[in-house]
């Protein structure tokens, strides 16, 4: 099993302040916690000052998200190699926003998935139903169309070094919470999904993760960490919320 991971998705949230205050709490207080992988997704503007302030600390750095193209007249955009040129290891694929908010479809994803690990970054795919989809009992069908267009494009074995992070779009931001068991079903059905070619992908759970609840995530048998949204701009909240990972 992968060791667990926790990844802070800052939003558009922050400073150069802010994230000079943060990131030296996170680096001194993630000095003993052996035995899980930790990392944060600053905007971009910010990546290059986090690079330097991790520095000599475990924790990994990260994107929000991934230009298809690896360069030319694309105006806005940020491509996988200036993201690797920067230090990140990890960058996030196809968020609940990124696809609600600004239309990106599965196919997009894919290629954004692709472009990512062409230049051997680690894609963070999110996967995730709205409340309607669950009502309707659309879950595993949703994710599986997400998930394939991965495959599809990539090819079967693409998964296998990726990270899956299962965000449910009606906890996100919400304060509402999949139940423990929820998260294990869904998360359970994924790690099903993407086994036909042997691929063991590190899943994470991501919706309103708080210290509160964290503990009986990630007790679960196929969650292996968390994706972690308002609660990673607190330190002492992440922290909180990693050890909740180092103690399953």
């Amino acid at each position: 099993m992968p060791h667990p991971l926790l990844v802070g998705n800052w939003k558009m949230h922050g400073s150069r302040s802010m994230a000079a205050d943060l990131l030296a709490a996170l680096k001194l207080g993630s000095a003993g916690l052996k035995g899980i992988d930790v990392a944060v997704c600053p905007p971009f503007p910010y990546l290059s000052d986090a690079a330097s302030l991790l520095a000599g600390s475990s924790v990994y750095l990260g994107a929000q998200d991934v230009a298809v193209h690896e360069s030319g007249a694309f105006t806005g955009e940020v491509s996988a190699s200036m993201l690797r040129d920067v230090g990140c290891r990890y960058v996030i694929v196809g968020h609940s926003e990124r696809r609600s908010l600004f239309g990106e479809d599965c196919a997009l994803v894919a290629q954004k998935f692709r472009a990512a690990t062409a230049q051997g970054l680690i894609p963070i795919l999110c996967v995730g139903e709205q409340l309607s989809e669950r009502a309707a009992d659309d879950t595993e069908t949703v994710l599986a169309t997400q998930i394939d267009a991965v495959l599809e494009l990539c090819g079967d074995s693409a998964l296998a070094r990726a990270v899956i992070a299962y965000e449910p779009v009606w906890a996100i931001g919400t304060g509402r919470v999949a139940t423990p068991e929820q998260a294990q079903a869904v998360h359970h059905f994924i790690r099903g999904r993407v086994s036909r070619a042997g691929d063991t992908p590190t899943l994470l759970y991501g919706g309103s993760v708080k210290p509160q609840n964290a503990a009986g995530l990630f007790a679960q048998p196929d969650v292996d960490g968390g994706l972690i949204g308002g609660a990673s701009l607190a330190a002492d909240q992440f922290l909180s919320i990693c050890k909740a990972a180092l103690s399953q």
